[in-house]
C-alpha cells in the first residue's frame, strides 16, 4: 500500500505512463475478463461486509483487531513441530520474533525471515501466522516473522530499521536457534514488500548477510509513483481508494522528517539494481499496485537479476492471507515453499513468467453457471462461517475452543471431506510459462 508524500497530486501523478511494450517478460494477460472463481464469492462477501460498515467507520484500532482475527480465520494454519517467541534488541527497544520450526532435527536448517503486511498501519506476528507455517512445512526451513514498529506511533524508516535488524541478528545468532546462517531468504507481501525490497538493498550496500533469494508478494516498492492500476481497481476488490486514503491519512504525520524518494523508503528509486539477490514476485490482476510489482520486476531484471514472475490475472491484493478459502493463496504458498527449497539448495535461479489462473473450459449455460456460482459461494459460507466461529471460540477460550472441536468431530469430520471433494471439482487452475517461451 501507498503512503502520502506532502507532494502535490499533479506531481504525483507525473509520469505514470509505462511502456510495457519495450519490456520482455510482463504477463499477457495482466487482468483477467473478472476475478477468478473463489475470489468473487471472497470480494462477494467482502463487499457485502463493507457496506454494511464501511472501513472508514472503524478507528485504527478495531481496523488492527479485525485484520489480525480475519487472518487467522481465513488461513490455513498447517502444523510445524514448534513455534516459539523470543525478544532481540533492536534500534527502537526490543523487537520480538515468532519463530516456525518444521521438525525436529539436530541438522542447521535454512532461515526464511518474513515482514507481514498492512499498510504500514496494521499487521503483526498473528497476521502471517498461515504464511510462515506454509512456508515452514513447504521449504522446510525455519520461517521467522517480524513484529516491526507501526505507523503513526512511528515514523515510516521505524518498520525497516527493525527487520534489518532481525536479519543482523539472525545472521549472527541464529546458529543457536539451528539455523545455517549461509542460508537466509527474505520476504514480505504489500508494505512489507516494500520493506523486504528495502532491507535487501541496504544489507547489499552496507555488505550485510547475503541472502538466496527475496520473496516479494505484491510489493508497494514506490511510496510517490501512482501506477495506471491504481485507477483500474479502485472499487471492489478488497484494496479501495477509500481504504488507502485513510490509509494515507493515518501515516501523514509519520512522513514530516523523511524524503519518500529515498530508495530507503521508495527500493523502486534504486538507481542501481545490480547484484541485487534473486527475486521471486508475486502479482495479481485485480491489484491496485499491481504495476508497481511488475515495474519493479522489469527493473530487477534489467539490472541482471533473476526474477520469477507468478501472475495471477485473476486474483487481489491479500491473496495469500486467504489460503483456507482462496485456492489461489495456497497455490502461491506452495510456490513459494518450492522457490524457497530451490535458492536453499543453491540450484540456479529462475528468471521465467509464469501466469496461473482459473482453466477457462467452453462457456457452460446459464444454469450451469448459476449453479457454480451457487455452489463456489455456498461453499465460501461454510468454511469461513465455520473458521471464524473456530477463531473468535479461542479467542474466549482455547479449553472450551479445543473441547468443542472433539465433541463435534463425528460430524465435522464427513462435512470437511465433503467440502475437499466439492473444492476439489470446482477448482480448476492452469498455469503458463509466458517468459522465456518453453
Amino acid at each position: 500500500m501507498t503512503a502520502p508524500t506532502g507532494l502535490p497530486a499533479g506531481k504525483r501523478r507525473k509520469n505514470t505512463q509505462q511502456v510495457w511494450t519495450r519490456v520482455i517478460g510482463m504477463p499477457h494477460v495482466r487482468r483477467a475478463d473478472r476475478p477468478d472463481r473463489d475470489a468473487r464469492a471472497f470480494l462477494r462477501m467482502l463487499n457485502m461486509a463493507t457496506r454494511l460498515r464501511p472501513v472508514e467507520h472503524y478507528s485504527l484500532r478495531a481496523l488492527r483487531e479485525v485484520w489480525r482475527l480475519t487472518s487467522l480465520a481465513l488461513g490455513q494454519q498447517p502444523p510445524v513441530a514448534t513455534v516459539i517467541e523470543t525478544l532481540i534488541d533492536g534500534p527502537g527497544g526490543p523487537i520480538e520474533l515468532r519463530i516456525f520450526k518444521p521438525h525436529q532435527t539436530d541438522q542447521l536448517l535454512p532461515a526464511f525471515l518474513w515482514c507481514h503486511g498492512g499498510g504500514f498501519v496494521v499487521g503483526g506476528l498473528d497476521t502471517c501466522e498461515s504464511i510462515c507455517r506454509s512456508t515452514t512445512r513447504n521449504a522446510n526451513c525455519i520461517s521467522i516473522a517480524v513484529r516491526y514498529r507501526l505507523a503513526p506511533e512511528h515514523d515510516l524508516a521505524a518498520g525497516r530499521e527493525d527487520c534489518l535488524a532481525a536479519l543482523r541478528w539472525v545472521a549472527e545468532n541464529g546458529a543457536t536457534l539451528g539455523i545455517d546462517t549461509s542460508r537466509l531468504a527474505i520476504g514480505g507481501d504489500s508494505a512489507g514488500g516494500n520493506i523486504c525490497a528495502a532491507v535487501a538493498q541496504q544489507s547489499l550496500r552496507s555488505g550485510g548477510p547475503a541472502l538466496c533469494l527475496q520473496v516479494l508478494a505484491y510489493p508497494a516498492t514506490d511510496l510517490v509513483q501512482e501506477f495506471p492500476s491504481f485507477a483500474e481497481n479502485a472499487e471492489g476488490f478488497m484494496i479501495t481508494d477509500r481504504l488507502l486514503a485513510q490509509i494515507n491519512q493515518t501515516v501523514a504525520g509519520s512522513l514530516h522528517s523523511l524524503n519518500p524518494e529515498e530508495p530507503w523508503l521508495s527500493p523502486r528509486r534504486n538507481q542501481d539494481m545490480r547484484g541485487l539477490p534473486p527475486a521471486l514476485v508475486i502479482s495479481a490482476g485485480f491489484d491496485p499496485i499491481r504495476d508497481d510489482g511488475l515495474d519493479y520486476t522489469a527493473r530487477l531484471r534489467a539490472a541482471g537479476v533473476p526474477v520469477e514472475l507468478l501472475h495471477y490475472a485473476g486474483q487481489f491484493h491479500g491473496f495469500l492471507n486467504f489460503d483456507a478459502v482462496i485456492g489461489a493463496g495456497a497455490d502461491a504458498l506452495r510456490r513459494i515453499g518450492e522457490s524457497l527449497a530451490g535458492a536453499f539448495r543453491t540450484e540456479p535461479a529462475p528468471d521465467r513468467t509464469v501466469e496461473i489462473a482459473d482453466r477457462v473450459s467452453a462457456p457452460p449455460s446459464h444454469l450451469c453457471a448459476t449453479m457454480g456460482e451457487l455452489s463456489t459461494s455456498g461453499l465460501m459460507v461454510s468454511v469461513a462461517t465455520e473458521r471464524w466461529t473456530g477463531t473468535l471460540l479461542r479467542q474466549v477460550s482455547p479449553a472450551c475452543a479445543s473441547t468443542l472441536r472433539v465433541a463435534l468431530r463425528p460430524w465435522s469430520a464427513p462435512l470437511s471431506l465433503m467440502r475437499r471433494r466439492l473444492s476439489a471439482r470446482l477448482d480448476r487452475r492452469i498455469a503458463h510459462q509466458t517468459y522465456p517461451h518453453a
